[in-house]
């Protein structure tokens, strides 16, 4: 057991053997905290073109003092350089794209990953519940015996509608999509470690029957001979139904794909300049290799745990600029650590805390309008930022050559100021749909 069971059935005598500390909760803590210290801290866009504007200011205005021996030059220079298009345009820019965000329902805790996200060239998914509906659906009746398909699932899903296991819902579901008469249930009981089982029938729904619900595990281990004439074993999760003491029926449940995961994950090169996009997940290989073939993604990592996947995206990271998704507890870390880090859903808390995108619905079209925000914002914030400046060094030129005094230039710079901010204001403007992909 790797953090917890539920108990649905009987009181319980409990005898801790560890601290909390040595739980595996506790361990993915650990693993959350030491990635976001070692984080890196990327430049952000206007510290990045500060770096060289700022100098570059004093060495024009310097020159323009040395070769005409004015002081009014060098002050006059300086006074057009005033770096506003920095200091405004690009904050502006900021909060425009988090109102815009904030409007279509995804929540940015960290402003700078939308600056850092047009950046990226490596793109790296989680499975369950990201690429994938993370609700199991049964896919398949395979019989066993001589009875019905339909009549195997109809009684399975009278037991099913009692019962809490994660896949009883989609039995239930599916006897419900078909039409399937309800029937009734005598007794049921669903003991730990030992499956579900009862009598269906009775009450005028015909003959009473004994059924039980099981794996193909604990099938072999009391009845090995039923367990040998299953068929094979398929990808994705399965079990057994036996109905008076005779296997009946395999069913079998696959997490769907999402139905637009396919053209989602094809754009991502095409259109946001991903040259890698890799899915790396904790469950088994063949799961994995079959959403992965189904999606369109050719490098896949399965049966990694959460130490696992933090040290993929550290690796990944060397190369390039990295965007890790997911949803889970599990995925913390690798989102900590991401240069932009996306969370699906605000089931988890501690998912919400690593991100530094939440994606309150989980869609991928709402993922694909984070990346289309990202870059929006960028661009927006460049045109606003570089032509702010440029503008600004034509203006130090004709102030360096005496054209232009500090009066006129400071008037100037308030004009490039302006324009600069109306242009950034343009990110919060809600340009209808933001999602190409479909």
């Amino acid at each position: 057991m790797l953090s917890g069971a539920i108990n649905g059935t009987s009181a319980l005598d409990v005898r801790a053997e560890r601290v909390a500390a040595d739980s595996r909760y506790a361990k993915i803590m650990d693993v959350l905290a030491a990635s976001q210290q070692e984080r890196p801290q990327l430049r952000r866009l206007g510290d990045a073109l500060g770096a060289f504007y700022t100098p570059l200011a004093v060495a024009i205005a310097a020159a323009a003092w040395w070769a005409s021996g004015d002081a009014v030059r060098f002050l006059a220079v300086l006074v057009v350089a005033t770096p506003c298009p920095l200091l405004i345009a690009i904050p502006v820019a900021i909060i425009g794209a988090v109102s815009l965000a904030a409007k279509r329902g995804i929540v940015i805790r960290d402003p700078a990953v939308l600056e850092r996200l047009d950046t990226c060239r490596t793109a790296i998914f989680d499975k369950t519940g990201t690429l994938t509906y993370g609700s199991p659906k049964l896919t398949e009746v395979v019989p066993v015996s001589d009875m019905k398909p339909n009549d195997v699932l109809a009684i399975a899903a009278a037991l099913e509608r009692y019962s809490k296991h994660p896949l009883a819902q989609a039995v239930v579901e599916a006897a419900d999509a078909g039409s399937l008469p309800r029937l009734e249930v005598q007794e049921v009981s669903e003991k730990p470690g030992r499956g579900l089982s009862g009598k269906v029938g009775g009450d005028g729904a015909g003959v009473v029957r004994d059924v039980a619900i099981t794996s193909r595990g604990k099938l072999a281990t009391a009845d090995p001979a039923a367990a040998s004439a299953l068929p094979a074993s398929a990808g994705g999760l399965e079990c057994v139904v036996i109905v008076d003491g005779r296997a009946e029926a395999v069913l079998r449940f696959r997490d769907a794909p999402r139905a637009d995961g396919r053209p989602f994950v094809g754009h991502l090169g095409p259109r946001h300049g991903l040259t890698r996009v890799m899915l790396v997940s904790g469950d088994r290989e063949s799961e994995v290799r079959w959403l992965a073939d189904l999606v369109g993604i050719r490098e896949v990592h399965a049966g990694i745990q959460p130490e696992g996947k933090l040290e993929i995206v550290r690796r990944e990271m060397q190369a390039a600029p990295t965007v890790f998704v997911g949803d889970g507890i599990n995925d913390a870390p690798a989102l900590a650590a991401a240069t932009v880090g996306i969370a699906m859903g605000a089931g988890s808390d501690v998912t919400s805390e690593a991100a530094g995108a939440v994606v309150m619905e989980q869609s991928l079209a709402r993922v694909d309008e984070v990346f289309h925000i990202g870059g929006r914002l960028r661009a927006i914030a460049l045109q606003s930022a570089v032509g702010g400046m440029a503008a600004s060094l034509v203006g130090m030129g004709f102030a360096a050559a005496g054209l232009l005094p500090p009066a006129a230039g400071a008037m100037l710079q308030e004009v490039i100021d302006v324009v600069a901010v109306v242009n950034a204001l343009r990110v919060a403007r809600n340009p209808g749909s933001l999602s190409d992909y479909q």
